[in-house]
């Protein structure tokens, strides 16, 4: 069984801390979608929990205003968010306040933009195989 729920930003710790009592002691993933031309606001954070005691499953979803795309940590709640959190603002751009370490992780310090939102530009290196025709 999973229960989706949809909350707020300004509710979203306090009640990712409120699931973690009640027994959803492991959190599954954090991830983040872009809904870019399909509804506002824009992301979406999206956390999957579950409670190995009670056998269930709750996935949380938070809207992230276009205008502030920030949104609490929940590494002192959980700490493997830590590396979920920051892929999500390496790929997305979303901040997470009171983050740890939040820098890059997948790209290089020294990237500019977020390759996962639906507006960033795809590129366009060739790629050369060995034993293939060269590419003009």
């Amino acid at each position: 069984m999973n229960e989706v729920q949809q909350i707020e930003v300004n509710e979203y710790h306090d009640h990712i801390k409120s699931l973690f009592e009640e027994g959803y002691e492991m959190m599954m993933d954090l991830t983040a979608v872009d809904w870019f031309r399909k509804k506002e606001p824009r992301f979406e954070v999206v956390v999957n929990l579950l409670s190995l005691s009670k056998n269930i499953r709750k996935t949380i979803k938070v809207q992230v205003p276009d205008e502030n795309l920030t949104i609490p940590s929940i590494t002192d709640i959980y700490p493997g968010a830590n590396f979920y959190e920051r892929e999500v603002f390496d790929m997305f751009g979303i901040v997470f306040e009171n983050h740890p370490d939040l820098t890059r992780i997948l790209m290089p310090d020294d990237w500019i933009g977020h390759p996962l939102r639906k507006d960033y530009g795809s590129g366009r290196i060739p790629v050369q195989f060995k034993n293939a025709p060269s590419v003009d």
